[in-house]
């Protein structure tokens, strides 16, 4: 079973989402997996940060 998505959203400087977008177009990934995708490698490479 796939985990449950939540809809958000965020407001992000139009610099940062071209960024984002054409790096999730090199990684043939839609913008919010790539998105996701940031967020979870960041969340674990920082897990006593958050504890």
């Amino acid at each position: 079973m796939k985990p449950l998505k939540v809809k958000v959203s965020v407001t992000l400087d139009s610099d940062i989402v071209d960024k984002l977008k054409d790096l999730a177009e090199q990684d043939d990934r839609s913008f919010s997996q790539y998105i996701n995708l940031l967020l979870r490698n960041h969340l674990e490479n920082n897990k006593g940060s958050y504890e």
